[in-house]
């Protein structure tokens, strides 16, 4: 039997989301300051740039967390490395070392509580239930999700998508039905959901964050020929062709 005090509680901390397993919270203030950090957390504050964490309620789900992610828990929580046998270990090792995310992500099973190490990115919450049951994410933005989902590593279409594109190989791939956790560079308010339908997308630059494993991506010349590139003064973009959804950042990730 446990409780927590001063936590979700407190008048300084706001619950932004709840989903399946997942409450995600944020410091409305950053109250550990010194007078010489003081004026930057104010205006850090105006601009919501503050403290968030996510709180996992293992009762409701077994958990699986990005290598390093945990903070503290609390009451029945137990941690394993997920692998199943040897060929289970093989798999992960070869996808984490392909999509560049840790090769081995802890799962925490139990009836406790953990609670993920605080950040300034924003903690987006997703259902593949509104995703068809499958969704890929660019580069790092993985945080936890239910471990009833299985992760895989999605090559893309073509090689120029890697090498032409400046992108990897391979993204890390999620399906089935569950609840995902991820750390975005933008907002969920800024956002912008696309939505297709036997139909393409085409992006300069690195802005999607996620799209539906149901789409076909690859990186291609924005114009018919490599002068009508040259002439457009866009080169090369992301394309996603097919049916499904894009969540798209207003500005380049890589550039922020």
């Amino acid at each position: 039997m446990y409780k927590i005090n001063n936590f979700t509680n407190n008048n300084d901390i706001k619950i932004l989301s709840q989903m399946g397993p997942f409450t995600v919270i944020e410091y409305l203030r950053d109250l550990s300051v010194t007078p010489m950090t003081a004026q930057t957390s104010y205006f850090s504050n105006l601009m919501n740039v503050r403290k968030r964490q996510v709180i996992c309620n293992l009762a409701a789900s077994p958990i699986t967390v990005q290598a390093g992610a945990m903070q503290w828990m609390i009451g029945d929580a137990n941690a394993t490395t997920g692998i199943k046998g040897v060929g289970d270990l093989f798999s992960k090792a070869v996808r984490g070392k392909v999509t560049g995310e840790s090769a081995i992500k802890p799962e925490y099973t139990g009836t406790g509580q953990i609670v993920l190490e605080p950040t300034y990115k924003h903690i987006i919450l997703l259902n593949l239930e509104n995703w068809n049951g499958s969704i890929v994410l660019d580069d790092g933005l993985f945080l936890a999700c239910e471990s009833k989902l299985q992760q895989k590593a999605v090559m893309r279409t073509n090689i120029s998508s890697a090498v032409a594109g400046n992108e990897g190989l391979f993204n890390l791939g999620i399906q089935g039905q569950g609840v995902l956790c991820i750390e975005s560079p933008c907002p969920q308010e800024e956002l912008i959901e696309i939505v297709l339908e036997n139909d393409v997308l085409k992006i300069d630059g690195n802005m999607a964050i996620a799209w539906s494993g149901s789409l076909e991506f690859t990186v291609e010349r924005s114009g018919k020929s490599l002068v009508g590139s040259a002439a457009s003064g866009e080169g090369l973009v992301n394309v996603y062709r097919g049916t499904g959804k894009v969540l798209l950042a207003p500005v380049d990730r890589l550039a922020k």
